[in-house]
């Protein structure tokens, strides 16, 4: 017979025994690799920002199972899971399903109404539950959660130096400065004007995650502009290393060739790095990627949503 499961809330310095947990719970090679980057982003960079609340399950003083929520930035009433981690020798024994309805309480107590099996932006581990975790779909739905939405990421191949993503930009550089317009690497002095181009052009969405790429030594942002105006920027490494994102061009230079540029000038810094490949996250527009980058779409993820309310 197992032993009862406690749940307890956890403190942001055990962030190395969740990320060891992470490291043998997320099946994906890559997940994996990067759980400790995970882990961080979404406690300790996304603290400043939001309500987190990580949970531990334990069994036996053992902690099986993790799980950190969070209440919404700029959706009053909607809490989101952002990751939950079972240990591989503990599924299908309740650890799981004990983590999620105390988050849903404790989300309930902070003001949510609903919950949100998906990333809670600027700071997020995926999109959703990718669709290869298949136990974790299955769990979701047995739990009352519906799906909501799909979203995918795409790869970039970086491991080749012929590969379509890493394409010179001279030329076109060139043909944008004939235009009056200037491409370079984004500076801190820059956050204040970048933030307020995002806000004005793409909603408030992305303060976050441009100030996790500018500036600092794993990460990075480029930017377009002309006269001193923001046309356009690029930013990479805000959710981990690995992951580019987000970008945006303004609507009057959409077809300038900007966007391209800024893209490949980020996936080269991803190269310089050392990556073979970069994941773009929670893609739109598909066939820009494919064609400025040779981008493919490789992930692909299920968002969940479950009221609160009926309860």
């Amino acid at each position: 017979m197992d032993a009862e499961i406690t749940v307890s809330e956890l403190t942001a310095d055990e962030s190395p025994t969740v990320s060891r947990l992470c490291e043998q719970a997320l099946d994906l090679p890559e997940d994996a690799v990067e759980a400790t980057s995970i882990v961080d982003v979404l406690w300790s960079r996304a603290a400043a920002d939001r309500v987190v609340v990580g949970l531990g399950a334990y069994r036996d003083g053992a902690l099986v199972g993790a799980l950190l929520c969070s209440l919404s930035a700029t959706e009053p009433g909607t809490g989101h899971v952002d990751l939950i981690a079972v240990a591989p020798d503990q599924r299908r024994r309740g650890v799981g399903r004990a983590l999620l309805r105390r988050a849903e309480r404790v989300l309930a107590e902070r003001g949510a109404t609903e919950v949100l099996l998906a990333g809670n932006p600027p700071y997020y581990a995926w999109p959703g539950i990718d669709v290869r975790y298949t136990p974790a779909v299955c769990a979701a739905l047995a739990l009352g959660y519906r799906q909501d939405r799909t979203a995918w990421n795409m790869t970039a191949d970086l491991s080749y130096d012929t590969s379509p993503a890493l394409r010179s930009t001279e030329a076109a550089e060139r043909r944008l400065a004939d235009q009056g317009v200037t491409v370079r690497r984004a500076e801190p002095a820059d956050l204040p004007a970048l933030a307020a181009f995002a806000r004005s052009t793409f909603g408030g969405a992305w303060d976050g995650e441009l100030a996790g790429s500018v500036g600092r030594a794993d990460a990075g942002c480029h930017l377009a502009e002309r006269d001193g105006e923001v046309l356009g920027f690029a930013a990479y490494g805000s959710s981990r290393p690995s992951w580019f994102g987000p970008m945006g061009t303004a609507p009057a230079a959409e077809g300038s060739g900007i966007g391209g540029v800024l893209l490949r000038r980020c996936l080269r810094d991803q190269r310089a790095a050392g990556l073979d490949q970069a994941q773009i996250g929670w893609v739109g527009p598909v066939p820009f990627y494919s064609g400025s980058a040779g981008a493919r779409i490789e992930r692909v993820f299920f968002l969940y949503r479950r009221s609160l309310n009926a309860e």
